[in-house]
């Protein structure tokens, strides 16, 4: 490796840091770490205790980082003993990428900073969208959002797109493979958001960005053997982690976790299977009980929390118990340290009293059941925003000087 790429991915391993602010330096993910804001960002300290670089070297790779606009450099600790205190190095919150969501019952729309901060967001209800819809009302609420932000930060620009479809991407080209919900098949998302904003786009699965998310910022941080299970409109997918990586697959489908068989008798499913997970334990189901129209994830747990109809009870306790049987498969299958439940799962799992959450795990395998935790999506509803601006955020950190 020539030095000008040793250097390239130095800097880019200093901001990427930076973005993901304060690490877990030498603490384990069982001790119930809980992560600083990202927006702090990291000390020059940290920075050479994480990179194995020397001082020198680390002052460099920030300096050039902040010449580039990338970071600042924040001089704010108190002192203590001899010495200059270390300063933070911190994301500049000019640059900011599109985040977009197209759901069967909306189209969300976010602008995301460095350090995943979700800085605006707006979600457009639309029956079913098409893609050509999606991407359009996409452009025209980007462009409306920044303009709003531009009125207090005058410097801040669009600089890229990510899209979390539910559905399977090709994520080398966003290609959506097929969204059955949506109606979408053989039909690209990343070329049509990329022409409509002017801007480089990419775009993958929901779900799997879900858990990238989570994993970065979220209830998964400093795991190395984590499932995320995301429930939304369209359905139920899941992102799998193992040895710390997001697991893709041989084509980059892994993780699609809604179509675990929880009832070989059960309604049939959109992909034509009888029986699957997000078939059993249906959202639209529990919408229609609660007479909701177009309910956000916040709407649908509020109003679930609120209920003490007996209809909705008996859907919840037919739901919970479909998801139960997909817990305890999926905790003896991948033998993971947490499994992150997003969406209406998160409310569904909620509802569940401590003796039936309990019960999940005891059904497993004892030596596995026993170190397994479940827990709500720590990011809530920014975590699928969130984590279509990392797919957008990952070939702009990787070669910073570029951009």
């Amino acid at each position: 490796m020539d030095a000008s790429r040793v250097r390239q991915r130095n800097l880019a391993a200093v901001l990427t840091l930076v973005h993901r602010g304060r690490g877990v330096f030498g603490a384990a993910p069982t001790q119930g770490i809980t992560r600083a804001d990202p927006t702090q960002g990291i000390t020059r300290a940290d920075l050479t205790r994480a990179l194995g670089l020397n001082r020198s070297t680390i002052g460099d790779l920030v300096g050039e980082l902040a010449e580039h606009g990338w970071v600042d450099e924040v001089d704010d600790a108190p002192r203590q003993g001899v010495g200059r205190p270390s300063p933070r190095v911190v994301p500049r919150p000019e640059r900011l990428v599109v985040a977009v969501n197209p759901e069967l019952d909306a189209v969300e729309v976010g602008l995301v900073a460095l350090g995943g901060r979700v800085v605006a967001r707006r979600r457009v209800t639309i029956d079913s969208p098409t893609i050509e819809q999606a991407v359009s009302i996409t452009a025209r609420v980007a462009v409306e959002l920044a303009a709003d932000v531009a009125v207090e930060h005058p410097s801040s620009r669009l600089v890229a797109v990510g899209a979390a479809v539910p559905g399977l991407v090709r994520q080398e080209d966003g290609l959506v493979r097929f969204a059955p919900h949506l109606g979408w098949r053989e039909q690209p998302i990343a070329a049509p958001l990329a022409t409509a904003l002017g801007l480089p786009a990419r775009a993958a699965n929901d779900a799997q960005l879900g858990c990238r998310a989570e994993l970065a910022f979220g209830a998964g941080l400093g795991a190395r053997a984590l499932v995320y299970l995301n429930g939304g409109a369209s359905g139920i997918g899941g992102g799998i982690v193992v040895d710390g990586r997001l697991a893709l697959g041989r084509d980059g489908h892994a993780g699609e976790l809604g179509h675990i068989c929880v009832d070989p008798n059960g309604p049939v499913c959109a992909c034509g299977a009888r029986g699957c997970l997000e078939a059993v334990v249906a959202r639209a189901r529990l919408v229609d009980a609660l007479s909701l129209q177009h309910p956000d994830d916040h709407e649908l747990a509020a109003a679930l929390a609120a209920s003490a109809a007996p209809r909705v009870d008996t859907i919840v306790a037919e739901q919970f118990a479909g998801l139960r049987i997909a817990l305890r498969s999926i905790a003896t299958m991948l033998n993971p340290e947490a499994i992150v439940l997003g969406g209406y799962l998160a409310a569904l799992w909620s509802q569940a009293s401590p003796a039936e959450r309990n019960h999940v795990l005891a059904e497993a395998l004892p030596p596995i059941g026993a170190g397994v935790r479940i827990e709500p999506a720590a990011l809530g509803a920014n975590r699928l925003l969130i984590g279509a601006a990392e797919l957008a955020w990952e070939p702009l950190l990787a070669d910073p000087l570029s951009y």
